[in-house]
This record gives C-alpha cells, structure tokens and sequence, in this order.
C-alpha cells in the first residue's frame, strides 16, 4: 500500500513525496481511512510510528475542501517540545493546501501567539496550560472548530491535564471530529475516549505494553554509589553513537549531565527548569550531533523526535511499565535498531518486577564486575522475605546484553 492508494489530498502527496515518504506506516494506514470519513478515532500504537502523519493527513484533507473562517483544527500535546514537533510535520503540509497553523505553548511571550488565536489562525497546536491561558484572556475562538486531537493522550493525564483537557472541551463546539492517539491505552485513557468520542473506530497496532522488536533491552543491577562510574564506562563504548539519559528530577538531571561534562563528554540537560531557549539549544545541538548525550527528565524528552539515538539509559528506573515503553521508544526509531539499558538497585526490584511483568518476560542481565543481586519477582508467586529484602538475594539468570549483536 502506497499513500495514493489512502486518497492523501494530491498537495500533501507530493509534500510527502519530496519528503521521500512513500508508504504509510501501519498505524497510518489503518487510521487513515476512517479519519478521511470523519470518524472518531482512537490509535494505540508505539512512540516514534508516525502518529502525527495519522491524524494530520486526514483532517487536512477534509478541512481543505471547504473554505471557513477561524480556527478549525486543534491539536492538544502535553509538552512544548511535543507540540513544536507535530507544528514542524503539520506547517509545510497546511501551508501546501493554503492554510496557516500556530504554535501555543508556555515559556514564551504572549503577544504572537495573541496575534495568531486573534486572526483566527486556522490549525493551533497548543499546551493545556498556555492554550486556557488565552482563552482566559479571550484570545482565542473555537466556533469553527471541526477537528480536535488529543496527541499523548497518555501523558496529559499522567501529567494532571484531566482538569484542563475538560475545560478546554468545554468551549469547543459539540459537533466535531475527535481524534485521541497515545502509545498505551490504560483505563483512565479509556475512559476519557468514553466522555469524548462517539462511537470511534479503535486502531491498535502493537500491544500497549510492547516495545518496538528493534529495541535490544538490558539491565544492569548496580549500586546506588556506582551508577555514574557504570554510565561513563558504557558511554565511553565505541558502539554509543549518541544517547538519551533518563533522570526522575532535575536536580539529578543537572547533577549527572556536570559530572559528564567534567569526565570529557559533549552533554546537555534538559528538563522543566530550564528556558524554552535553552531546551531547544540542547535539542538542536544534540539532533545536529554537536553533544552526544541529552540527560532528560520524562517530561523534558517527551516529543522528542531524535533519528539516530543509539542507546537509551534508563539511569533512574521508571516506575511504571508506560514510562519505560515511552523512554526506550526514543531509540531504534525510522526502522533502525538500538540499545535500550537500565540501572537497577537492589532496592528497586518492585519497579523491575512491574516492568518485567507488563512485558511478559525477564530482562536479560549484563555480566560485569560491579553486578550485584537484585530479585526477581517475575514468574514466581514468592513474595521477597524481609530478610531478602534488605540483601537484595536472588539474582535472576544473567545473559549478555549485547549478545545479539
């Protein structure tokens, strides 16, 4: 199947042809379809499958076929960096089918963005918290709204936009396209699809909880005290082209990305403390290959869209099994491969139990001097004893984490 075969609008066919995209990617080609007939839609599909492309293809097209004044499409994304990611695929192609799109996102003056919502910009991808921001100031109208799509749909409620999300619905008009797209698909999300859509058609590509095969996943159990001399070892490794280092807090992020920079290493850090300038320095350097290493929190990375990333470190381990599918989701992207790897401490082995769990096996344990034990609940109905519990007994079967290659 080819893009011609969906009924693309022919100006953003050739868009996508000089792009040098041919083929739709799974999740686009079943979403598409139904989106073109101005269906809800609800996608399920991993970080990095092309979910932008999903939903922009057709609401373009059926926007593009008739002319209204105002604001008609609105994308909601939980970050900045997310949002100005799906502007940058969404200009070129509302610009070929003459419309304009904006972007509404905090950490930045008001003044363009209140010239833009004004004007009745006719595509808006927004922030919750910047986009109610204008709509207090009554900057922004939605009469002519037709498309609405919540992007991370996931993530905005991790985050706590509930509140917001169902504010910003509040002034939109009933009678609207909806379309909800997210990696996973827990109940909380199910049930925000229940609120809002109507009886939409559910496009799921990959379990929620399956990261992308391309991914070669590994831990490595470590103390607490070794975790920064174990990253710089693996960092200094030949086969580490560029990497993505996840932190829980920007404390940590700052601290982890100064003691690189201090051992040698091109390093930025990015998280919610830092300027909307300074994140887009770090990202643009790092996907131009001037720093090797981006240290990020989750809400930092997310949006992300880095080809190339070789490696993922999970420095602090994910509490939940969905952060841990979106983070090592930023590696092996473009139908490349990549080395997805996670610290693991001791006392950390309900958070490895929950990942392990969510994927179904055991993930394979790296073999090197500072390896300590760490259980394993995975596929035993044996609760750690107290006294494991304190010595982290029990290692689970260790294998080499790049045996594959």
């Amino acid at each position: 199947m080819n893009f011609q075969e969906l009924n693309i609008e022919p100006r953003c066919l050739r868009i996508l042809q000089n792009q040098g995209i041919i083929e739709p990617t799974p999740v686009q080609g079943q979403a598409i379809p139904p989106a073109l007939e101005g269906r809800d839609v609800v996608g399920i599909a991993q970080t990095g499958t092309g979910k932008t492309l999903a939903f922009a293809l057709p609401a373009l097209a059926r926007l593009a076929d008739r002319k209204v004044n105002g604001t008609r499409m609105l994308v909601l994304t939980p970050t900045r960096e997310l949002a100005q990611q799906v502007h940058a695929v969404l200009e070129p192609l509302a610009r070929a089918v003459g419309m304009r799109s904006a972007c509404v996102f905090g950490g930045v003056g008001f003044d363009a963005q209140t010239r833009a919502l004004r004007q009745g910009c006719p595509i808006i991808v927004a922030t919750p918290g910047r986009l109610l921001d204008h709509i207090g100031r009554r900057n922004a109208r939605f009469d002519n709204l037709s498309v609405l799509v919540l992007d991370e749909a996931d993530r905005m409620l991790d985050m706590g936009f509930l509140p917001d999300i169902k504010r910003i619905l509040g002034v939109l008009p009933k009678n609207r396209q909806t379309m909800m797209f997210s990696a996973t698909f827990a109940k909380p999300i199910e049930r925000l699809a229940n609120e809002m859509l109507h009886e939409p058609v559910r496009v799921e590509v990959a379990a929620a909880a399956t990261p992308a095969a391309a991914v070669r996943q590994g831990i490595y159990t470590v103390e607490h005290g070794r975790k920064l001399g174990l990253l710089s070892q693996i960092l200094r490794e030949p086969e580490v082209e560029s990497a993505l280092v996840f932190m829980r807090t920007k404390y940590r992020t700052d601290r982890t990305a100064k003691a690189l920079q201090k051992a040698g290493f091109k390093v930025k850090a990015i998280h919610g403390g830092r300027s909307q300038s300074q994140r887009d320095h770090a990202i643009e350097g790092f996907r131009k290959g001037r720093y090797q290493i981006l240290v990020a929190t989750d809400v930092a990375a997310r949006g992300l869209d880095v080809e190339g990333i070789s490696h993922v470190v999970n420095f602090d381990i994910p509490n939940s099994s969905d952060d841990y599918i979106h983070r090592i989701g930023r590696t092996a992207r473009a139908n490349a491969s990549g080395d997805a790897i996670t610290f693991v401490c001791p006392d950390e082995f309900m958070a490895l139990s929950t990942i392990e769990t969510a994927l179904g096996k055991n993930l394979p344990r790296t073999e090197w001097e500072g390896a300590v034990p760490v259980v394993s609940l995975f596929g035993s109905d044996k609760r750690p004893s107290a006294q494991s519990k304190r010595r982290g007994v029990r290692p689970g079967r260790r294998r080499r984490l790049m045996a594959a290659r």
